[in-house]
């Protein structure tokens, strides 16, 4: 008896090296996948951070600017001239640096160097929520970037740095009136 081979049904289904190709790109496409949410999940907690690094920055700004611009300014404001505007003078205006503290502070200048960790409020208390954050502060004459004599005007500068180690600079000027 003689077999006819053509007639053979023909198998259904995959060969090995179909099979093991299939497994190979799967596995790269989830390597892919979870190599893109594990960079997401990383960077998850940086909104939340600048979030924060402004409201602290606020509050910070808030107090400085509301000092007055030099010790000789007047209450209530005014202009001093080049002599009091304290330009030459900056940071803290006692001798004994030790004594002085945010709640002596009285003018603008006084906040530079300032270095609070952690973070505190304008009585000297730790802010709850921000105790890996850093704050710097740095004061100069500086009304010549703002079309003013140099002693008119005052930059502060104000340096937040996150938990994660993201600085941001904040700036203000504030004017000799």
């Amino acid at each position: 008896m003689v077999r006819n081979h053509t007639h053979c049904p023909r198998q259904k289904g995959t060969t090995l090296i179909e099979l093991v190709m299939t497994i190979v790109i799967i596995s790269v496409a989830i390597a892919g996948v979870v190599g893109a949410f594990s960079l997401i999940a990383g960077r998850s907690a940086d909104p939340l951070n600048q979030t924060r690094a402004v409201a602290l920055s606020q509050l910070y700004m808030d107090e400085i600017l509301a000092k007055q611009f030099a010790d000789e300014s007047p209450i209530g404001g005014g202009a001093v001239d080049k002599t009091k505007a304290d330009c030459l003078n900056i940071g803290v205006d006692d001798i004994d640096v030790d004594d002085e503290s945010r709640s002596t502070f009285n003018d603008v200048d006084d906040y530079d160097v300032l270095d609070d960790y952690p973070p505190k409020n304008s009585e000297e208390d730790s802010l709850g929520g921000y105790s890996n954050f850093r704050v710097s502060v740095s004061v100069k004459c500086d009304g010549t970037e703002v079309g003013l004599a140099d002693y008119q005007a005052k930059l502060i500068d104000i340096t937040i740095t996150d938990p994660s180690g993201n600085d941001y600079l904040f700036s203000a000027y504030r004017g000799n009136f």
